[in-house]
């Protein structure tokens, strides 16, 4: 530690551009702000949404892969939900900032 601040590597560097990428998307925001709240499969997500079953099939898929939602199979559906917490604590500060007069 160098005057209280970690050194950021490269890969740490690229999470962080990445996580803030994920959340600089409105459809993301608001798929991650519903998740935050329950557990959905996509169907749930685009009735509550009103999005298309390709875009939310879509932005679920980049979430996944940035590790910021997990999925669990129940027979044949799939349901989502936040995996980081931390990521999700941010989203919901961020709306209360943005809330906030």
């Amino acid at each position: 530690m160098k005057d209280g601040y970690f050194d950021l590597d490269e890969e740490t560097l690229f999470i962080v551009s990445q996580t803030f990428k994920a959340l600089s998307d409105p459809t993301r925001i608001r798929i991650l702000h519903l998740l935050a709240e329950k557990e959905c499969a996509v169907g749930e997500i685009v009735e509550e949404l009103s999005l298309g079953q390709s875009t939310v099939s879509h932005q679920l898929r980049f979430l996944k892969n940035l590790r910021l939602v997990k999925s669990r199979r129940v027979g044949t559906s799939i349901y989502y939900s936040p995996e980081d917490e931390h990521v999700m604590d941010l989203l919901e500060t961020t709306i209360k900032h943005a809330k906030h007069d």
